[in-house]
């Protein structure tokens, strides 16, 4: 290098160019050759090795490498390159200014720490995706590993920083930390104890991302978008975004649906209230009516039921009974009943509880709403009515 100088200052003064001046010349000349290599070397680096590296790994058989070597993460290390460059020829080329030398070796040097930081988050969330399956434990757990790792990262660039700036040791700033570690674990509190939560909350296979989750006291209603040391986002049915803490998840009760979602049925258990002025034995108009809409021939009842001892309400329970086993739309492998529940002042309730086969959302509910309306009809035949305030028949 010192020859190139020697080199360019001399052509400087063949050119007439005073010995004073030349010597300025050949920095200033210097300071742009340095800049140029640093931009060919992004580029080489942006052009050439970067496309060779992405087409090698698409040809392997390994998956790793794909996610890893994943063209964001080969830009932000193209990015290194040039700075690296910079930082070799500055000795070279400042040596004659010491202030100006030292001043660019510390900024290249903490700018070389900042991108080779954003490489390693980079990095960290490719091996997020190394696991496809996003609602495995396996999955969760290498959130929470990542997470941890992402701190250690940031952990050490900040030493690496704070060191270059005041030209000391980073094992002197990691001794001294010894004593202000009561602060480091109240800044890192919820951190720490998100971290918990979420080992718990994975180990215990309590929640996955894409969970339908339901947490009555934080507003949230809708399906897990993603799980981190500190958070967990929702997205709600209405298209709202709640965030909650794993901790919150842990020392509070919430409701996970997936096993519903999962299962063979989802359930429905709806209540209504029967007027008791409306439960009465069987009269010949109430006999009548339920032959003229064709309960007898569709066998939802039998003669001996609607006579005279008997109760409409009996009989319209059997009736439910026998129409809910008849639906194709319900899980008659699993429970189904009609069930008389404690009396209150706005009458007796009847719950209908039964599974259907269909579990997604809009088509459960239409499904039901059918089902429903089909017994509220019926109710009236048998002479039933749904108690009301103010209620007019």
């Amino acid at each position: 290098m010192e020859q190139i100088r020697i080199t360019i200052e001399q052509w400087c003064q063949m050119c007439g160019i005073s010995t004073s001046l030349s010597v300025y010349s050949a920095d200033i000349v210097l300071v742009l050759s340095a800049l140029f290599l640093s931009w060919l070397s992004f580029i080489l680096c942006h052009r050439i090795v970067l496309p060779l590296t992405v087409r090698i790994t698409e040809k392997t058989q390994a998956e790793w490498d794909d996610v890893l070597l994943n063209p964001h993460t080969l830009k932000k290390a193209c990015m290194i390159v040039p700075a690296i460059v910079i930082w070799m020829l500055i000795p070279h080329i400042f040596y004659r200014y010491p202030v100006m030398e030292l001043i660019l070796e510390r900024v290249t040097s903490i700018y070389i720490t900042l991108v080779s930081t954003k490489l390693g988050l980079a990095i960290i969330n490719s091996i997020r995706e190394l696991d496809a399956d996003h609602r495995s434990a396996r999955h969760q757990y290498m959130l929470t590993f990542c997470g941890v790792l992402k701190i250690i990262v940031i952990f050490f660039a900040v030493i690496a920083i704070v060191s270059i700036v005041i030209d000391r040791s980073p094992l002197h700033l990691l001794a001294g930390l010894g004593a202000t570690s009561a602060v480091l674990m109240l800044v890192f509190k919820d951190t720490i104890s998100g971290l918990v939560a979420g080992i718990r909350l994975t180990s215990n296979d309590m929640l996955h991302k894409g969970d339908w989750i339901t947490v009555s006291k934080a507003g949230v209603n809708g399906v897990v978008d993603d799980i981190t040391l500190t958070t967990v986002k929702v997205r709600n049915f209405d298209n709202t975004t709640v965030t909650i803490t794993p901790q919150t998840l842990v020392d509070e009760s919430f409701q996970n649906w997936n096993t519903m979602t999962q299962g063979e049925g989802r359930r429905v258990a709806r209540r209504v209230y029967i007027d008791f002025r409306s439960i009465r034995r069987f009269d010949l108009d109430l006999r009548q009516r339920v032959m003229r809409n064709h309960y007898l021939d569709k066998k939802f009842v039998t003669m001996d039921e609607i006579t005279d001892d008997n109760i409409n309400l009996t009989t319209f329970r059997r009736y439910v009974d026998r129409y809910l086993a008849t639906l194709p739309e319900i899980n008659t492998d699993m429970l189904y009943m009609v069930r008389q529940l404690d009396s209150t002042p706005t009458g007796l309730p009847l719950e209908f509880y039964f599974f259907l086969h269909e579990k997604s959302w809009k088509s459960y509910e239409n499904i039901m709403d059918d089902i429903l309306e089909q017994l509220y009809v019926a109710m009236r035949d048998f002479g039933l009515h749904v108690f009301q305030y103010n209620n007019i028949r």
